[in-house]
């Protein structure tokens, strides 16, 4: 079984291709290469380094696509025997990058800042055939940037760096609750953590990050979110497990998570949203008395 790479996205654009879109070559093979893949392929994800963007507006292509992109496919991929598996095409870079795509209908599909920055175009049923593949910048500056082609769904990632920023607190810490203002929600639906109550959509990188040390009372650790949507927390712990929490907080559907005997170390936080849809203002409270 492959590892878990991606999560579900939203739908790409698809896009109406205009006359205009002559400008672009859709007959020669990719800048940076091509490969073929069939169903199942290893290893999962695919990826390829290239330069993004390039000297066309991808709105020439259709008014719905955004960015700037070579004339000619940064990367070409024939896939073969497509069965059940999504077929899912991401870039990621420092820039802020755009994706098109010509599937092999002769169709157009789009995308900008699925995830942070970062375009994401998900085919659920993908076809057979040749797709052309541009990434693009949103700007008229290159940069570098990796393609990646996967078949399966990525989920939350600690290894990034958190979006609002990292804490180191020591048992006993003032004023407690410790608090952070985060825009609750993202794209990746929870669940694709395999872990009972891991609900709502969350980002990719976790929200915010504490450094733990513990002393030597008995104090809890309490991780409560304070909001009017409807939100849910998912955490990885000093030990690297999975905790995931909806409604269990004191006020309404806000949730809670208590650490009886927290160990010193690394907790990576997220606040979702438990539906999908716009990212909602919140406040994490961190503290050793009590959950808001």
């Amino acid at each position: 079984m492959k590892p878990v790479f991606w999560a579900a996205v939203a739908a790409a654009t698809l896009c109406v291709a205009l006359p205009a879109a002559a400008q672009v070559n859709t007959g020669q093979s990719g800048t940076y290469g091509q490969v073929t893949l069939r169903s199942g392929f290893e290893p999962d994800p695919h990826s390829v380094t290239l330069t993004a963007g390039g000297t066309i507006e991808a709105s020439t292509v259709s008014p719905e696509c955004t960015g700037m992109v070579a004339r000619r496919a940064d990367f070409t991929l024939r896939y073969r025997d497509a069965g059940e598996l999504p077929l899912i095409f991401g870039a990621t870079s420092d820039a802020d990058t755009t994706l098109l795509i010509r599937s092999p209908d002769g169709r157009w599909f789009c995308d900008d800042d699925t995830i942070g920055l970062d375009p994401r175009v998900r085919f659920d049923a993908p076809r057979n055939g040749r797709y052309q593949i541009w990434v693009g910048t949103f700007g008229a500056d290159s940069a570098p940037a990796v393609l990646s082609i996967s078949e399966v769904d990525q989920g939350p990632d600690f290894t990034l760096d958190p979006t609002y920023g990292t804490v180191n607190l020591v048992s006993g810490f003032t004023p407690d609750p410790h608090t952070i203002a985060i825009s609750a929600g993202g794209e990746l639906n929870a669940q694709v953590l395999g872990v009972p109550g891991c609900v709502g959509f969350v980002a990719r990188a976790p929200d915010y990050r504490v450094n733990w040390t513990a002393g030597s009372g008995s104090l809890p650790l309490v991780f409560s979110v304070a909001a009017e949507a409807d939100t849910t927390l998912v955490i990885n712990d000093a030990e690297g497990n999975w905790v995931c929490d909806d409604d269990g907080g004191n006020n309404g559907m806000n949730p809670a998570i208590t650490f009886a005997n927290p160990v010193g170390g690394q907790y990576d936080i997220w606040v979702g949203t438990y539906s999908e849809g716009p990212l909602q203002p919140s406040t994490l409270n961190v503290s050793e008395l009590y959950a808001e």
